[in-house]
């Protein structure tokens, strides 16, 4: 906990010192939309069973910026978007909530075959620090921490299956399957707040009064993103986004 609380002071220490400097330097100020794909996906140790089987989905990633001018080719950009986390997983895996009617045993880890998509959107609040060479088609890249708060997070599971003792599935539990159909709102498990850091390029590319923007980054979540690490695992957020922007 500690560990993660500096994290999340260290993350937003420097979104006020690179904003100060920022408004401190800056020239006029460029604004912009973008938008695109998120490709997210949850990731943990190599001993954390909670987030063993994740794979990426895809989401919305939108938002707005500001560019700030530091010298001829630098400059402090400021955004605020809605950006999709998350993951999923299909197959035989690790039973986290199990349908009504069927309690689950003290201390004791259950399967079943089923499909398990885990939705987490943040607002994000990231400022980077960019380096941009070239003339009418610039090449540019960006670097710098951010912070997100959470405002949905949702747990969307389809299939039936039957239980299991065992994660290969050979010790069944029940006699017949039991369905895993649900839309189940997992925000109380989760804490609301994340941090990381972020970084990419792109190319900018003059058009009319201003720029149009193709941008691809990844972001790494630094937080552990539960709530109980022992009940609910110690997984971290992380994406590829893909975007495309217009600044004037």
């Amino acid at each position: 906990m500690y560990r993660q609380r500096r994290y999340i002071v260290a993350v937003v220490s420097g979104l006020m010192i690179l904003s100060t400097w920022g408004l401190a330097a800056a020239g006029p100020v460029r604004i912009g939309l973008h938008g695109g794909i998120s490709i997210p996906n949850i990731r943990g140790n190599a001993n954390d069973k909670f987030s063993k089987g994740f794979k990426s989905r895809q989401g919305p990633f939108f938002g707005i910026f500001a560019e700030f001018p530091l010298a001829s080719q630098f400059s402090l950009v400021a955004e605020l978007n809605y950006a999709s986390q998350g993951g999923k997983r299909d197959g035989l895996q690790l039973i986290t909530s199990l349908p009504p009617g069927l309690p689950l045993p003290p201390d004791t880890d259950l399967y079943a075959d089923f499909r398990n998509e885990t939705i987490l959107d943040y607002v994000e609040l990231p400022l980077l620090v960019r380096a941009a060479i070239g003339g009418p088609l610039r090449f540019f890249v960006n670097a710098g921490p951010y912070v997100g708060y959470l405002v949905r997070a949702r747990a969307v599971t389809s299939g039936s299956s039957l239980i299991y003792l065992d994660e290969a599935g050979t010790m069944p539990i029940v006699e017949t399957p039991v369905s895993f159909d649900a839309d189940t709102d997992v925000m109380d498990s989760l804490k609301r707040w994340n941090a990381g850091v972020m970084g990419g390029g792109g190319f900018k590319y003059g058009l009319g009064p201003g720029d149009l923007i193709l941008e691809a980054h990844f972001q790494y979540g630094l937080v552990t993103i539960q709530r109980d690490v022992a009940t609910s695992g110690n997984s971290k957020t992380g994406a590829v986004v893909i975007s495309l922007g217009y600044e004037f």
